[in-house]
């Protein structure tokens, strides 16, 4: 069985956390729109200042399997919320100094989970959601990511009811993804509890979905397989996991 929690994975992978400029230029090259690994600097002060950054289509892209209303509600308030309470406990701290992913890393502090990572950790994972979807997705991925589809799970079929098991099985809240990992060299499917992402388990992130339920109660109630469903079929961007899994590579061949 390909899926793996990541309490069960992360005892053998502390020793391969990621430094924090490495785990920060593979954010980079992660993210479609890249975040500076700097803070802001004015009069050469630091600012600790984390910005809320947007979705990369309009709120209303999606609809209608993901409504102008559940992003307003889930990027307006609950991304937004994540981004300002973070950035009130950073502020005057040796934080203040960190890109966001440092700040991660940091705050994760190998398990023994400091109060600023939970926000940071948020922020992260809801940049690289929105990224993970685009206006007519679904379908199926090509090239070199089918191939290690194929290869890691034995189908795409395979793949999408290993993801919708680990989405539809997280407990409470969390998040499904799809990594490759770093020690097996290989595509796996895994699931995380609140904030808890692959950035801190020396895993490379290529997709994730949010199963919180503010994610998907405005559209689907309280039916998350459905949610997992439509994303799977109508929004998930398998060209920005492949660009990912790219990014992936070449960060692997540098080391």
């Amino acid at each position: 069985m390909v899926m793996a929690s990541v309490t069960t994975i992360a005892s053998h992978l502390t020793s391969t956390f990621l430094y924090a400029p490495e785990v920060c230029r593979l954010s980079q090259s992660l993210h479609s729109s890249q975040r500076p690994c700097t803070r802001k600097s004015v009069s050469g002060t630091i600012s600790a200042s984390i910005d809320l950054k947007p979705p990369p289509y309009a709120l209303d892209a999606l609809e209608p399997h993901m409504s102008k209303e559940t992003l307003e509600y889930h990027w307006g308030k609950h991304h937004r919320g994540y981004v300002n309470n973070l950035n009130k406990q950073i502020e005057g701290t040796e934080l203040d100094k960190m890109s966001l992913e440092s700040i991660i890393l940091a705050s994760y502090n190998k398990g023994d989970i400091l109060p600023s990572f939970n926000n940071a950790a948020q922020v992260w994972n809801h940049e690289f959601f929105w990224e993970s979807m685009k206006p007519g997705g679904g379908g199926k991925p090509s090239g070199e990511l089918l191939e290690l589809i194929n290869r890691d799970f034995g189908s795409f079929e395979a793949l999408i009811q290993e993801f919708k098991l680990a989405a539809t099985t997280q407990f409470g809240s969390g998040w499904a993804w799809l990594v490759y990992d770093i020690e097996d060299k290989k595509l796996v499917v895994l699931k995380s509890s609140n904030a808890i992402n692959p950035l801190v388990l020396g895993s490379y992130p290529l997709l994730t979905l949010d199963v919180w339920e503010h994610a998907y109660y405005l559209d689907f109630k309280n039916l998350r397989p459905d949610y997992i469903s439509t994303f799977l079929d109508k929004l998930v961007s398998w060209d920005a996991v492949s660009s990912r899994l790219e990014a992936a590579k070449v960060s692997i061949e540098e080391k």
